[in-house]
């Protein structure tokens, strides 16, 4: 259930929102992820643009750029040149080893691109989002190029997953940003390390029509999780 403004929960994204603003620096290039604790923090980025900190964004989603540019944050082109200081996240799972699934809003193909352009992935979350094992919480999402939906759910069964097209609430497909699928996989049981997830991935990843998958392995710096009481602890990769 999604916290009231001025509850609990909502102070834990708030304060997590605050610790990553202090990471941002003037002039910096800025990935804006996708989803509510991103939200929180491109709201506070775009309260200290607004008091004249000299920043530019990149938005790994239409709704984070409309957000951005009401909040008159700049945003720039993600191009060849273009190196980005670091991307601000969320994620629905995050294991011991900062091993991540995201997705789940189903902006992960363009989260994951902007994450390639950036020199530091910072994750925000909850304490719920934290996991032993990736696949604890759910499913782990693959985005797919609709013609491709036959074939690519036929050798997910084969790999022993159990594919899903992702839904509207009116029951009609979710069409991602990238104007595709999202197949919504559930495991028979959760991965059991991270080289289960590495293989699991570069399977995923051979198929035919697979765009990409919700799992990011291996590319968060730090994940601040939030906790009711608006403290914040850090977890930093070894």
């Amino acid at each position: 259930m999604q916290a009231k403004a001025g509850s609990e929960g909502d102070r834990a994204i708030q304060a997590v929102a605050q610790r990553a603003l202090a990471l941002v620096r003037p002039g910096d290039k800025v990935g804006l992820g996708s989803g509510r604790a991103a939200t929180a923090f491109i709201r506070a980025l775009g309260q200290q643009v607004q008091q004249g900190l000299r920043i530019e964004g990149v938005a790994t989603s239409n709704a984070s750029e409309r957000l951005a540019r009401d909040l008159q944050i700049p945003l720039l082109e993600l191009g060849e040149d273009v190196q980005l200081d670091l991307i601000v996240d969320g994620a629905d799972e995050v294991t011991p080893n900062l091993d991540l699934v995201k997705g789940w809003g189903g902006a992960l193909v363009r989260e994951r691109i902007v994450t390639c352009a950036s020199r530091r992935q910072i994750i925000l979350v909850s304490p719920e989002k934290l996991v032993q094992a990736l696949g604890e919480r759910g499913r782990i999402p693959v985005e797919i190029i609709p013609v491709a939906q036959g074939v690519v759910s036929r050798r997910l069964k084969e790999l022993g997953v159990h594919p899903s097209l992702r839904l509207n609430a009116d029951g009609a497909p979710f069409i991602s940003d990238n104007h595709n699928l999202t197949l919504d996989c559930a495991l028979p049981k959760p991965l059991k390390d991270s080289s289960a997830a590495r293989e699991l991935e570069a399977r995923v990843l051979q198929i035919a029509g697979v765009v990409d998958t919700g799992m990011f392995l291996g590319t968060a710096e730090l994940v601040l999780v939030g906790h009711d009481d608006g403290s914040v602890e850090v977890f930093q990769r070894k």
